[in-house]
């Protein structure tokens, strides 16, 4: 009879416990990457197989991911599929997290936007780095090389100008160019193109050949010029065709020349315009110019039992010597890809949690009652003994 006492007692602590557990869950359903717990009770039994109660015998995660939301913010991310983000603290020390609210620092390092610990990424040898785009925010200038031409020049034009040709200097300065193409009258099929800045002063001249059905000619369909604009010479190459070919620049009897500029390679000094990241945790950065370049690629890792890792706060997780992780990028090895300005929401279902509150409430109440009808046993009995 006594121990019935004690036996409503340890349901009535494990009980509250599981309450402890729940509220935790339900306090936590808006927070990003978080995992709710169950608690597994076991029975506890003497050596005649007598029952002593309940204990408490620990504590699982659950693994199902949570709903992904977008954000808006291009550095937030989720993860489609298995997998956990990669964090490390200030003293080297790794941490792992479904909660993808990362963001760039002042020194342009991503960072875990709540505990500040710097996101890693994985380099093209497999080892983890820092997510620094520090290099990435500017492109430093490139000089024009090459100028091409395309379109036609006619047999029945003396001469043929291609005004405001925009170039760019050592410095990234954009600087203007004026073509004059003039047809020479004592050699056939031969035109002399003289290049002169904004000002009109003369640059250089050098003569292009066509062949006689109106292709650039072998040895003549393209010259250099050494040009200065900053004090600084720059040798620009000036193209109008491989020869034999009618793709670009060519000579026709026509009634009059349509020849202008294909494209001028270099470019000045570009500014970041849009970072983003694609499936495969890869930066994505577009310029100013509309050009894009790839970046650092996010690190995730995998478990073979996730259930093993020790829960840290906010959201985050700890490895210990009886699970390692293994470090990947995301979309390989079963590891799922990932979602750009998304993040992945709790995985407490409101639902579930309501029914375990039911139950725990009903159970607290019955271990209770156990405890009531024990304490007047006992009091009955010390009635009996005293009379």
């Amino acid at each position: 009879m006594l121990q019935s006492f004690f036996n409503g007692l340890s349901g009535m602590f494990n009980f509250s416990k599981g309450l402890d557990n729940v509220s935790n869950n339900v306090a936590n359903m808006n927070t990003p990457g978080f995992r709710g717990t169950d608690n597994f009770l076991r029975n506890v039994s003497g050596s005649n197989n007598e029952g002593y109660g309940t204990s408490l015998e620990g504590t699982s995660l659950r693994l199902a991911s949570g709903e992904i939301r977008q954000t808006g913010n291009a550095t937030d991310l989720a993860l489609t599929g298995k997998g956990l983000f990669v964090l490390q603290d200030s003293s080297g020390e790794y941490f792992y997290t479904r909660a993808g609210q990362f963001s760039f620092n002042e020194d342009d390092v991503l960072i875990d936007s709540a505990s500040q610990m710097e996101v890693m990424g994985i380099s093209d040898s497999g080892s983890l780095e820092t997510i620094d785009v520090t290099d990435f925010r500017i492109v430093p200038p490139v000089a024009t090389s090459q100028v091409r031409f395309s379109g036609q020049l006619s047999t029945q034009d003396e001469t043929h100008e291609i005004s405001g040709i925009s170039v760019i200097d050592v410095s990234g300065e954009t600087q203007k160019l004026d073509i004059t193409i003039t047809r020479q009258d004592d050699l056939a099929n031969t035109w002399t193109v003289s290049v002169a800045d904004e000002e009109g002063n003369e640059l250089g001249s050098e003569a292009i050949t066509f062949n006689v059905d109106g292709s650039p000619a072998e040895g003549a369909n393209n010259f250099d010029l050494n040009l200065d604009f900053v004090g600084v010479e720059q040798t620009v190459n000036f193209f109008f065709g491989e020869p034999g070919s009618f793709d670009m620049a060519t000579q026709v009897a026509a009634d009059m020349s349509r020849l202008g500029v294909n494209e001028v390679d270099g470019n000045p000094v570009l500014g970041l315009t849009r970072v983003e990241f694609n499936s495969k945790g890869i930066l994505q950065f577009t310029y100013s110019n509309g050009d894009t370049q790839e970046g650092p690629q996010v690190a995730v890792a995998s478990f073979t039992n996730e259930a093993m890792l020790e829960m840290e706060s906010g959201a985050m997780f700890r490895s210990n010597a009886s699970v390692t992780p293994e470090f990947g990028r995301a979309g390989s090895r079963g590891v799922g890809e990932i979602r750009g300005g998304s993040i992945e929401l709790s995985n407490v279902d409101l639902t579930q949690e309501f029914a375990d509150i039911l139950i725990i409430q009903r159970g607290y109440q019955a271990s209770s009652r156990v405890m009531s009808v024990s304490n007047e046993l006992i009091e009955q009995l010390y009635e009996n003994t005293r009379g």
